[in-house]
């Protein structure tokens, strides 16, 4: 590249009147690049790569390793700093050619004989559930040879989540494949990983329940179960795009039925549908236990002094004489059982999804002491009411200066009735009216002296 003082020598000739041909000879320079000066004038114009091959290589080189490999910005980087401007797909073609970015590595394909893999993940999805976005993790059961996909959606994804996942989605599949490719997730994994991994003692005896075995695969090996990889995108933007769910039991009934018309559309690599392919792997599944087990936690809670005992952030009522005591709660995937010594109390829906609500059951609040003591004073009132004019209305002013439905003092003008003389209970009754007398320690001393002064009237006689 010619630099400035000879750029300049090649205007200041060419405005003398010297022609082009003398100056190429003077300078030793060709026409043409006299011609480039004269265009472009003194200053010198940005390098490219034909003049500064090497030099822009060993640039690239460092600015691709200073970008972490981001070619966009190792491009603006070029033309801000270093003054070059080279078009992008040239700077691509240059990495290329000096192989400064690896290639991209190669798999084989993993093939499957019917009825020997079936492959397991999860994946955060962002849904719209409501008017309230939430973050879902999308389980995934995949059958290796016919790509029978089974999804749903859990707010959160534990041990009792995966089992309850797999119990349904091996029930979708009605069958088994010899053995569960995964992840190495601490949900089914206690401890290691890879061909090292121990699995957990719950999640090993699922597996034997049902025939199978878990395998996890190395760290970093994510195409070892593609087949399971794949589907989630395709999740992303076909099921959840364009749809509204109300709640978690709208989603994972929309995810089913996307299930099977997904089931159903012809795959490119099978060259039928995942049903006709499933038709032929399904002699091969291990049939599925005739007694499906149940899945199900147990906890000990105390019933607190509001009559709730609480499991997963949410309260579910127990009856209120139990306040204190400590229940056998047992959570399955739709309900939660409580007992106590060994008898099953209530059965209340699982609030799944959701956190800080109640499930009330109406009758285990009523108060049942309550209850009998109102059932008692209206009984004993019914016998009283209609006896005497007089009593009836002693007895509805005494309710009014007496606390509560007045139980105590029913039965005790109950047992004043039935115990002395009709005469004196109806005299007491009607004196202690007319004065405004309530107090029926009172009330009996004007019935002993109404029948005292009867009993010596007598005797004179």
């Amino acid at each position: 590249m010619l630099d400035k003082e000879i750029r300049q020598t090649i205007i200041c000739l060419h405005s003398k009147g010297k022609s082009k041909r003398e100056i190429s000879r003077t300078l030793k320079v060709s026409r043409n690049t006299i011609n480039n000066v004269l265009q472009q004038g003194a200053d010198i114009p940005p390098r490219t790569i034909d003049n500064q091959g090497t030099e822009i290589m060993s640039v690239v080189r460092e600015l691709f390793t200073r970008c972490t490999g981001n070619a966009v910005r190792v491009h603006e980087i070029l033309k801000e700093e270093y003054n070059v401007d080279i078009a992008y797909s040239t700077l691509t073609r240059i990495i290329h050619d000096a192989h400064i970015r690896k290639p991209p590595k190669r798999f084989g394909e993993y093939v499957f004989e019917p009825g020997i893999e079936m492959q397991h993940d999860t994946s955060p999805h962002n849904i719209l559930l409501g008017d309230k976005m939430v973050k879902a993790q999308c389980a995934s059961l995949v059958l290796g040879y016919s790509r029978m996909l089974y999804v749903q959606y859990y707010q959160n994804f534990t041990r009792f989540e995966a089992k309850t996942f797999l119990k349904t989605a091996l029930e979708y599949m009605r069958g088994v494949c010899q053995r569960c490719i995964f992840d190495n997730t601490s949900v089914i994994i206690a401890s290691g990983s890879g061909a090292d991994a121990v699995f957990a003692p719950e999640m090993n005896t699922f597996a034997r329940m049902f025939g199978f075995e878990f395998i996890a695969h190395e760290i970093n090996d994510s195409n070892r179960k593609g087949k399971v990889e794949r589907p989630f995108h395709y999740v992303e933007t076909n099921f959840l795009a364009g749809r509204t769910f109300a709640c978690w039991d709208d989603l994972n009934l929309q995810a089913l039925k996307w299930c099977q018309y997904s089931n159903n559309k012809e795959k490119r690599a099978l060259g039928m549908t995942p049903e006709c392919a499933y038709l032929q792997e399904k002699p091969c599944l291990i049939p599925l236990p005739e007694v499906l087990p149940p899945i199900y936690e147990h906890y000990q809670r105390l019933v607190d002094t509001n009559g709730f005992v609480n499991l997963d952030t949410n309260r579910y009522s127990a009856p209120e004489e139990l306040i204190g005591r400590t229940l056998d709660v047992y959570k399955h995937p739709e309900e939660v059982r409580l007992f106590y010594n060994h008898k099953e109390i209530a059965v209340h829906k699982r609030l799944a999804g959701r956190r800080r609500e109640k499930s009330k059951i109406p009758e285990h609040h009523i108060r049942r002491q309550r209850q009998k003591a109102d059932k008692a004073a209206s009984d004993s009132e019914a016998i009283l009411r209609g006896y005497h004019d007089i009593l009836d209305s002693y007895i509805s002013n005494l309710k009014k200066h007496v606390r509560g439905r007045g139980r105590s003092a029913m039965n005790k003008l109950l047992n004043f009735k039935r115990t002395y003389p009709q005469d004196a209970f109806v005299a007491a009754v009607k004196q202690a009216n007319h004065y405004g007398l309530f107090d029926l320690n009172r009330l009996e001393e004007l019935i002993i002296k109404s029948v005292a002064g009867n009993f010596f009237n007598l005797s004179g006689d």
